[in-house]
């Protein structure tokens, strides 16, 4: 199987041998295919999942969500052509697949989420009952050094009582899978856009450190901007959570569909509410410095299939006036 840890677009093979006794028009149709294969074996587009030859149509023209294999990242398969797309599943539970062709062509990619707390190794998945292996390989975030407050890093007894009853009520939303049907199944995917301007405070996947104790990775993307800063929504999505936690402040939690969270936190203010439906670009709240925190900024944690994933990955290109990264 197929793979690479930087890939934007999908190849699809089969597989077949040439026997000089073929008709003519089979030499071709074989060879066109090992070309094919030959070409996406030395670009290492993509995960792939082999599907016949009837099925067999030009790579998507569409963009897709930025391929890495490692914890934190997303893997992509290949699931060619189909009016529906096939059953996917990790673990029992369904997958995310998107539609990557174009008009009626409707060209399917599965994206797995690889949680950033996961171990390197080899995973599974099933693609209609047939299972499909990948690895995921190591990979090394820098550290970020923090002080705060010294409730936030050994919290009182009903803190962390607070804290786990909290984290019980987010994981109900980051477990949760909803299907999306008509035209938001099958509409050509699309990157989301920024939820706020400004410059990237604190990466993905940072060790962090507390006071000089070791906590769990930074499990979301940072965006530095003033209090009082506009908040929209980087796709479509329903409100599915609000509330002002512990760590986290003012929260916000969209589901986008099949498993696609994102929460959004520190806000000074909320101005949606759960059930709300919200469309690309929509207003949802104003930057803040609420909960565990050093100064006003957005937090934006995306989890898919209750696996925390880079924003970065998903993200159409981030607009030049707000380029700069702030080294942590």
């Amino acid at each position: 199987m197929m793979q690479d840890s930087n890939t934007s677009r999908p190849a699809t093979t089969t597989s077949g041998s040439l026997s000089n006794s073929q008709p003519a028009t089979r030499r071709n149709t074989t060879l066109a295919k090992s070309a094919r294969l030959l070409f996406a074996t030395m670009t290492g587009l993509c995960l792939t999942l082999p599907v016949s030859a009837d099925t067999q149509q030009q790579p998507p023209k569409q963009p897709l969500p930025k391929q890495q294999l490692v914890p934190g990242g997303v893997a992509l398969f290949d699931l060619g052509n189909s009016a529906t797309p096939p059953k996917v599943e990790v673990g029992g539970r369904p997958v995310m697949t998107i539609n990557s062709g174009d008009g009626d062509n409707h060209h399917w990619t599965a994206v797995v989420g690889i949680d950033l707390k996961s171990s390197p190794g080899q995973r599974t998945l099933t693609i209609n009952g047939q299972k499909q292996t990948f690895d995921v390989t190591p990979h090394s975030y820098a550290e970020q050094w923090l002080t705060v407050k010294n409730k936030h890093v050994n919290p009182s007894q009903p803190a962390l009582e607070r804290i786990r009853a909290e984290s019980r009520k987010m994981k109900s939303v980051f477990t949760s899978f909803t299907p999306v049907s008509g035209q938001q199944a099958t509409a050509p995917w699309q990157p989301m856009i920024w939820p706020v301007t400004g410059p990237i405070s604190s990466p993905f996947g940072l060790q962090r450190f507390f006071n000089g104790q070791r906590r769990n990775p930074h499990s979301g993307l940072d965006i530095a901007a003033a209090t009082g800063t506009e908040i929209i929504a980087p796709a479509q999505a329903t409100v599915v959570q609000t509330g002002d936690y512990y760590f986290n402040g003012n929260t916000v939690l969209l589901d986008h569909g099949q498993g696609l969270i994102s929460m959004f936190c520190h806000l000074s203010r909320i101005d949606v509410q759960p059930g709300d439906q919200l469309e690309v670009g929509d207003h949802v709240g104003l930057v803040g410095a609420t909960g565990r925190v050093t100064g006003p900024h957005l937090h934006w944690t995306l989890s898919l299939n209750n696996a925390r994933i880079d924003p970065m990955l998903f993200l159409e290109p981030k607009p030049e006036a707000a380029s700069e990264t702030v080294q942590p």
